[in-house]
């Protein structure tokens, strides 16, 4: 018959210590097992989205990627030509707090189409948002000739029809939207149509 294991406190702290060890080990084989799916699986989410938002392509954007002040823009290409940019931006000012979005530039600045990401809006009310009577109001648009070069809901003096009862979510979308044309038009230009050229001289 074993004997068994006295209950003294080094003993708590070895039992302790050997179930973390486990723990631990157990806990590494399965993100070792798992690590490559999950990526390829946010891949190609990620992919997905660039397809949402901008013409087609056949270049792999996350290989170009480049990240400007938090936001991550995507150059994309079709047989060497430049089809615009995807640019991963984010709100702060949205009912639930954050949510992040894809929106996509034509080479000539205009937005080509957006696509919400991530988000924890009131359903019903806010997650609106990415139904075609909000969101297509943006597609086409080109905030460059817009009044102080701004997008705005029609309360704030803009052109966009706010969301019913959602207006806090219509204006964090606006603001999303702004961030990323705002360091787009910064960062690239929309001249060349062979390249994604940035303003730093260096082509994408």
């Amino acid at each position: 018959m074993s004997k068994k294991l006295e209950s003294t406190l080094k003993n708590m702290i070895l039992s302790l210590l050997l179930i973390s060890a486990v723990m631990a080990a157990a806990l590494g084989f399965v993100y070792s097992v798992t690590k490559e799916p999950i990526e390829k699986a946010n891949k190609a989410k990620e992919i997905q989205a660039i397809k949402e938002v901008l013409p087609a392509f056949n270049n792999d954007p996350t290989l170009e990627v480049k990240v400007i002040e938090g936001l991550t823009f995507y150059p994309a290409s079709k047989d060497g030509k430049n089809v615009g940019v995807a640019v991963k931006t984010y709100t702060e000012k949205a009912f639930s707090g954050r949510f992040d979005m894809m929106v996509g530039f034509n080479p000539d600045g205009s937005i080509h189409n957006t696509v919400v990401l991530d988000q924890k809006e009131t359903p019903g009310l806010g997650t609106k948002m990415k139904e075609p009577k909000f969101k297509d109001q943006f597609n086409n648009l080109n905030i460059g000739t817009l009044n102080g070069k701004e997008v705005k809901v029609k309360k704030d003096g803009g052109s966009i029809d706010a969301i019913t009862a959602a207006t806090i979510t219509s204006r964090a979308f606006c603001d999303g939207v702004q961030k990323a044309y705002s360091l787009y038009k910064k960062n690239f230009t929309a001249q060349d149509t062979d390249s994604v050229p940035m303003k730093d001289g260096g082509a994408r």
